[in-house]
């Protein structure tokens, strides 16, 4: 893995002489970026010499809590261990009110320890390096969902639409409507600037199946790696751009019981060392490699949905007929299966990972989803007939759809344990653990149904 040359800093600050303050970031395992608010003369040794980070920033749950049990607190004396800037990193904020930049870390493999075993960007790499080792390199895209909500709740203390340009809080589901995009000008401009401005390949926008609901898709890379650090960088963009509008972009799963939920579909194929689509197939179906990835993903989906659902409201995004996916399926051209294989030129000819939530971090999500294609490609496995028509009918395996099944298999996962490294998997399945045992005190299992589908 590369980290930055000195000179990316040297250029950039010569470059902003008016930026005083730089956001660094490093994404933790539960995709949150957490970091620290440097003054420009601290980055040119950051980027010399690293950066020190504590070895808990890798080990907390998502309200920011340690996990003891990680090994990541008291047994190390929380130590310092050194994060370098990636490649590209530095970039400005367009949605600051001063002019603010920003710098996305990862741990050092080595100086980074113990803390580094623990960063899911390293994790990621690894899996790709793996692939490219037997002559595949993977090609992906993440295509995120958000709710547009209020900064402010309702009269009943609840989450609500924020207003849009016309003055108007918006109430019906109206998707793929052109208006409802009309109305969020002001934020969509601005989102498409500050993605131009960070280099990230935002092209359609729609009005998704709820009030406030939008999806910008990103454009494909041929490399996994810079397509999952944009889809993190992006995430954190929409967030900036949302608040400079006085409104909260949420990437719950399921932040609303009776509205659909956002999914973070990713989009993935394999080429060889000269870029050639390696499913690209006159066949609908795609190549044998294609099949076999999608096989691959059914057979370890049990061991992976932690990744893909890391969280209590995950789970509520698994309704029949809700465009969610809730069994083994895989099918042509059809938003009723878990992996789909989109129409098109046979150029083109790639699968559609359809389980994620919004919530998921793209890192480990990534990881899980390529290291499955693997799996099937090595062991040649099938995925068995295409589905056509309504995937929500006739009987198929279905997906886990509760927290504490899917946390148990990924516990007792060894193949899950050699894609993430052992070290990982004790560490993500602490944390997850600690937030589910939280989760559980303050819910109980009486309550959980419920809480599924009402909360």
């Amino acid at each position: 893995m590369l980290f930055a040359n000195p000179q990316e800093a040297i250029d950039f600050l010569d470059k902003h002489p008016q930026v005083q303050h730089v956001e660094v970031f490093i994404i933790d395992p539960n995709g949150i970026p957490r970091g620290k608010l440097l003054h420009r003369q601290e980055v040119l040794s950051m980027y010399r010499h690293g950066r020190p980070l504590p070895s808990t920033i890798l080990g907390l749950t998502v309200q920011g809590d340690d996990v003891e049990d990680t090994g990541l607190v008291w047994e190390v004396g929380d130590a310092d261990c050194l994060a370098f800037p990636i490649e590209g990193g530095l970039l400005m904020q367009p949605w600051r009110n001063q002019p603010t930049a920003q710098v996305h870390l990862a741990m050092h493999p080595d100086a980074g320890l113990p803390a580094a075993v623990a960063d899911p960007r390293l994790v990621l790499s690894r899996v790709i390096a793996s692939l490219q080792a037997d002559g595949f390199y993977p090609v992906m895209a993440a295509e995120l969902e958000f709710f547009l909500l209020d900064q402010r709740f309702d009269a009943n203390g609840k989450p609500q639409p924020a207003m849009q340009s016309d003055g108007h809080r918006p109430t019906q589901t109206q998707v793929y409507g052109i208006l409802e995009l009309e109305r969020l000008q002001p934020f969509l401009d601005d989102l498409y600037h500050a993605c131009e401005v960070q280099g990230i390949p935002a092209r359609t926008a729609i009005s998704e199946y709820a009030p406030g609901q939008v999806e910008i898709t990103l454009e494909h890379r041929f490399d996994a790696l810079q397509a999952m650090d944009e889809a993190v960088r992006y995430k954190r963009l929409v967030k900036g751009v949302a608040a400079k509008h006085g409104m909260q972009a949420c990437f719950m799963a399921k932040p609303f019981g009776e509205l659909a939920g956002s999914g973070m579909h990713m989009h993935v194929s394999l080429a060889d060392a000269d870029g050639n689509n390696l499913f690209a197939s006159d066949n609908p179906e795609g190549t044998p490699e294609l099949t076999q990835s999608i096989a691959g993903m059914m057979a370890t989906l049990e061991d992976a949905q932690l990744l893909f659902c890391p969280n209590a409201n995950s789970f509520r995004r698994f309704q029949s007929a809700s465009y969610a996916p809730i069994a083994k399926t895989w099918g042509v051209n059809n938003r009723t299966v878990s992996f789909r294989v989109p129409g098109g030129p046979a150029a083109s000819r790639h699968v559609e990972h359809r389980i994620c939530g919004a919530d998921a971090n793209p890192y480990l999500a990534a990881a899980a989803i390529l290291a499955a294609c693997h799996h099937g490609i090595r062991h040649r496995l099938s995925p068995g007939e295409a589905i056509v028509g309504n995937g929500y009918q006739g009987e198929h395996q279905t997906l886990p759809t509760d927290w504490l099944s899917a946390l148990t298999n990924f516990e007792r996962s060894g193949w899950m344990k050699s894609v993430l490294g052992e070290d990982f998997h004790r560490i993500y399945g602490k944390i997850k653990r600690a937030e589910y045992q939280q989760f559980m005190a303050e819910v109980g299992q009486q309550d959980w149904q419920w809480y599924l589908t009402h909360a």
